[in-house]
Order: C-alpha cells, then structure tokens, then sequence
C-alpha cells in the first residue's frame, strides 16, 4: 500500500551536526561520484556532491566537504557498519545530519512494542503481531498508527531508544511517527540492536532478547516483493531491510531511506541509507540504491 501518512507540518528541525574525521582520500568521492550519477538522474548527480567525499567514522573530528560545489536540493547519508569485524562504530559517507524516518521508523517502532512485552514478562499478543507483522512486511500505516498510540507515541520511542543505545532519533510530534527524526548513525545503531548478538548490543542495557530479536528479522526478510529495494542492491547474498518513502506536503519534494542487514563477500553488513530532497520517488530510489553500492565498494574493499 502507499506509505504516505497523512500531510503534515514540519517536524522539529533542530539539527544535530556531527563532525567527522577523514579516514580516507578523493577516490572515495570519485566512486560515489560515479554510482551516483549512473542512476540517470540530475538529482543524484547533485547530490553526489552533498556526500563530501569521504567516510568518516561516527563521534569524530570535522570534515570539510571534499568539493565547493553549491548544496544541491537532494541530500544522501549512508553508514556502514561490518558486523563481522571487530569496529563497534560505522563508517559514515556524507554528513550525518538527521533526516525524516518516513516508514523506517516501524522497526524502532515495533522495537519499543517488544521491549514493553518483555518488561511484562510476556511475548506479543495476537491481536499486537496482527498489527506488527503488515506493519513491517507492508508497510501498513494504520498498523503502525495503532502500534504508536500503544508504545506511547515519541516519549515511548525515545525511552526505548535510550535503553537501544540510540541517542540521536527524536519522535516525530503528536501522531506523525515519519516525522520523526533520526541520522544514519542512529540507524545502525537500532540495527544492532536487532541483528548484533546479546552481547554486543545489548549487555546491560535492557535491549532486546533473542526471541525479539529473531521476529524482527524475519520480519525484515519477509518484506512484499513490491518493497525489496533500497540497501539489497547492494547485497550479492542475503538481505533483510525496511524502506520508507514519503513526499513532503510542504515542498512536494520525497523523503526515500533504507535500513537493513545485507550480505557483501561472505559479511554481514548493516546499512542505513537516508536521504531527502528528491523530486521524485524514482529518484530518491535511485539515488539510495547508488548510495549503497558506492559506500559498500567502499566498505568492503577496506
């Protein structure tokens, strides 16, 4: 079904601009560059620009951008995290400011719903998994609608999230969840939480457990054939993920993202890929679809 809530105002637009260290040279903008503009489209092309250039590892030193070129209206931020290595932080291409969630925001959403399940001892009720489950696989709104209302809306979210390890996601206001606000960072993050092991997301946190933990990955890999872009471009194995999309009523320009686990020469990465700004839905896909393969040539040649 469309994934487009209901028009609404603008989020809150504090922004959190974090600086980042440069860990590596013009030929990272070069192959960003390059994906980018294949996709066909003026706006990736642009926005190959707005990456800066090279990666940086999340909780570093500012970065100047590696061009002068003006800011483009379509922006891009991926972050790629190798679970299989032995880095705790991703390495982030672009500037990891934050974005609208659109309908990324079901899995932290349905994230809060389990640890409140866990917190009263029990597992999710039938009447909860039958909203939980189109949530996620297709991208149902009035099952995320509802699922919102039981977490408690955004000071639910954030108490979840506080306890996930993230620290940069603010629910969006009232009932708009894809208004909430999140950075790439913030994603892998939450995707640790799902897809780490207990004792590297979770340990003395309160996090998810392992039957939590497992729901939402088949979930995840269970999306409707419709929906199976985004990050998996990047993948030549397995994937699991959740896209969002959603056209801002105030502009008519396209929030697209992509989150998820994917599988790149025998590794398991998690891969957040935010943007906005796109004149079209095909084009925010393209541009997060360049994104991701550029960044995982990237991550996985290291």
């Amino acid at each position: 079904m469309p994934n487009r809530p209901r028009p609404h105002q603008p989020a809150r637009t504090r922004a959190r601009h974090r600086g980042r260290r440069v860990l590596a040279g013009a030929g990272v903008l070069l192959a960003l560059s390059t994906a980018l503009l294949a996709s066909g489209t003026a706006q990736a092309a642009h926005a190959a620009a707005a990456l800066g250039g090279a990666p940086a590892q999340a909780g570093a030193d500012t970065v100047r951008p590696a061009t002068t070129a003006p800011r483009a209206a379509a922006r891009v931020t991926a972050a790629v995290l190798d679970l299989d290595g032995t880095g705790r932080r991703p390495t982030v291409y672009g500037h990891d400011v934050t974005y609208d969630t659109a309908s990324i925001i079901k899995v932290d959403i349905l994230a809060a719903l389990l640890l409140r399940a866990q917190d009263a001892g029990r597992r999710l009720t039938a009447a909860e998994r039958a909203e939980a489950e189109p949530m996620i696989r297709d991208s149902d709104n009035a099952a995320a609608n509802a699922l919102w209302r039981e977490i408690g809306r955004a000071p639910g979210l954030e108490a979840a999230n506080k306890r996930l390890g993230l620290t940069e996601t603010e629910g969006g206001s009232g009932t708009r969840w894809g208004l909430t606000r999140t950075t790439a960072s913030d994603q892998i993050r939450l995707l640790r939480a799902v897809f780490g092991t207990v004792a590297h997301a979770n340990a003395g946190t309160g996090g998810l457990d392992q039957e939590s933990r497992t729901y939402v990955r088949a979930l995840m890999a269970g999306v409707a054939d419709e929906q199976a872009w985004g990050v998996s471009a990047a993948a030549d194995a397995g994937w699991a993920l959740k896209n969002g999309w959603l056209q801002r009523s105030t502009t008519g320009l396209w929030d697209v993202n992509s989150v998820g686990r994917i599988v790149v020469g025998g590794h398991h990465y998690l891969v957040a890929v935010l943007s906005d700004g796109s004149t079209s839905m095909k084009d925010g896909v393209a541009l997060v679809e360049g994104a991701a393969r550029a960044a995982m040539a990237s991550a996985s040649a290291r």
